[in-house]
């Protein structure tokens, strides 16, 4: 795909002394106001089984194609960042905060919209209210299921009690997350919640790049309801 954004690298030193590699997808020329003032920050899927932040390039190129500015960036212990990965995701929460923190200080945003993907959904989802610049958050196929659980269960309090914006994507096959268990799940957050189901879609399917342009306008949809 050809795209005319800049992608800059950066190193971001976590709390506990953990350096992260950071991508940052800039357009060429800017779009507004709103978008000036706005980041979006992409978290990837589970570390543990490959997860990094090349799995979010099309979506950071497509983002800055449209005008918005984009961050990916490797949890601890994926790519070339340091670290070890932790099997419950809490230790990278800790990556999440300090990505934000370093968007709001060096990109001169005030407005911070969160996106996970898979495992990536729980970690960011526990970060949401411990930043204030993050004014939304959006789920790629977040793993409410039972299984899943047993490893991220004890994320998902934080972004159900979160009143800030949320937007659920996942699809009908998701494989971890049945539509019966989402619903039930969202019954109860509190805030602003959206679902957007895309039918027939598998979890590991809506990571691929087969979907990224849809993901997209998922996204610059939901900032324009912020």
């Amino acid at each position: 795909m050809s795209s005319n954004c800049t992608v800059e690298s950066s190193t971001i030193e976590t709390g506990d002394g953990v350096n992260l590699r950071a991508r940052v997808f800039k357009p060429n020329s800017s779009g507004g106001n709103n978008i000036d003032n706005l980041a979006i920050v992409l978290v990837h899927p589970y570390s543990i089984l490959g997860g990094c932040q090349g799995l979010l390039r099309g979506i950071g190129t497509r983002l800055a194609d449209k005008g918005y500015r984009a961050v990916t960036f490797d949890m601890r212990g994926a790519g070339r960042s340091t670290g070890k990965p932790s099997i419950t995701g809490f230790a990278e929460v800790k990556d999440v905060i300090a990505v934000c923190k370093w968007v709001s200080e060096n990109l001169s945003v005030n407005r911070i919209l969160l996106v996970g993907s898979s495992a990536g959904a729980p970690i960011a989802g526990s970060a949401v209210d411990q930043i204030v610049q993050v004014v939304g958050y959006v789920s790629i196929g977040y793993p409410f299921g039972l299984m899943a659980s047993i490893l991220f269960g004890r994320h998902h309090g934080s972004i159900l009690k979160s009143p800030k914006p949320k937007l659920f994507i996942m699809g009908t096959r998701d494989g971890f997350t049945s539509v019966k268990q989402l619903n039930a799940k969202l019954s109860s957050a509190s805030g602003p919640v959206q679902t957007h189901l895309i039918e027939g879609a598998s979890h590991f399917q809506m990571e691929g790049p087969a979907f990224d342009t849809q993901m997209v306008e998922l996204i610059i949809g939901f900032i324009s309801s912020l």
